[in-house]
């Protein structure tokens, strides 16, 4: 897959690897119309190489992402979970645990 977007004042059309975000006046093509694409008489096509090695996560993503991972699994304070159970006098208490659920204990009453 590539990307197409065109800079009408220069007159040139620029083909390169699949952007990562939507954007205005960009086409995402398959190889084979990247391939067979021709611009406007008067035109330049411009074709930026695709470097499979450059196109993974940086160092940076992946400790982004691990920083994520961590604290969306620290553990809530029970009284951010729930800001009604405060009010009435029945706050709870996390009990147990398995992936984004939580098993909550109430106070008996």
């Amino acid at each position: 897959m590539q990307t197409l977007t065109y800079v009408y004042a220069d007159q040139t059309a620029v083909l390169g690897p699949l952007s990562t975000f939507a954007e205005p006046h960009a086409y995402d093509l398959c190889d084979l119309h990247g391939e067979r694409l021709s611009a406007p008489r008067g035109w330049e096509v411009v074709r930026l190489a695709f470097d499979p090695a450059g196109s993974g996560p940086t160092e940076d993503d992946l400790l982004a992402l691990a920083d994520a991972v961590r604290e969306a699994a620290r553990p809530v304070p029970v009284e951010r979970l729930d800001p009604q159970a405060e009010s009435s006098g029945n706050l709870g208490r996390e009990s147990a645990r398995r992936g984004h659920l939580r098993v909550l204990t109430t106070k008996p009453q």
